[in-house]
């Protein structure tokens, strides 16, 4: 899959250094990218100074019991706590918002969650918020107010999430970020299990 990011940022890109299929005894590539790419982890240190980077924040973070809901959000907009489907009832919640279909073309339109949400959720113990979208704030967005209030309530944030298909509910997830020392962020293999 050909995963588009951030214009401006680095691209996926594989380097073959070493194949098999041309008479070398194994086959060896190197991986460029940012690791911002497809699902990641933002670390608190992508949007809070002196904040833990990716290999600071505990696993057990990533994985646990985990809500899907869908928002009724419109593109380019932020969406509150009255725009979810239902009521929050587990500590991560992953919000499958329809407003970014396709990760190979990327698109400034997605939405994005209104700071009040974040407020309301960590009001609800939730501590991981997911998103189908490459931000939880507007492409537009230079103060970041949504990633601030998730600093601001030790709520962990998971980007670029394939939600297409998942019915709404509660699973399990697993979705564990790389040890990437100093990193502010890491990409994910995202699954969730039912109970």
């Amino acid at each position: 899959m050909d995963l588009a990011v951030w214009p401006g940022d680095t691209p996926v890109q594989r380097d073959v250094l070493l194949d098999m299929k041309y008479g070398d005894n194994l086959t060896l590539s190197t991986l460029r990218s940012t690791v911002h790419a497809g699902s990641h982890a933002d670390a608190p240190s992508h949007y809070g100074v002196d904040a833990p980077s990716i290999e600071g924040v505990p696993l057990e973070r990533f994985m646990g019991s985990c809500q899907v809901m869908r928002v009724t959000a419109r593109p380019n907009a932020r969406f509150t706590y009255a725009d979810l489907a239902g009521e929050v009832t587990e500590e991560r919640i992953l919000l499958q918002t329809n407003t970014y279909p396709n990760p190979e073309t990327f698109h400034e339109d997605f939405g994005g969650l209104d700071p009040t949400l974040v407020d309301d959720l960590a009001n609800r113990s939730v501590r991981l918020i997911g998103v189908d979208t490459p931000s939880v704030d507007l492409f537009s967005s230079k103060d970041l107010p949504a990633h601030r209030a998730c600093l601001r309530h030790d709520i962990l944030i998971l980007e670029g999430l394939v939600l297409e298909g998942v019915p709404e509910g509660v699973y399990e997830l697993i979705a564990l970020p790389l040890r990437l020392a100093g990193f502010d962020a890491s990409p994910v293999r995202a699954i969730l299990r039912t109970p």
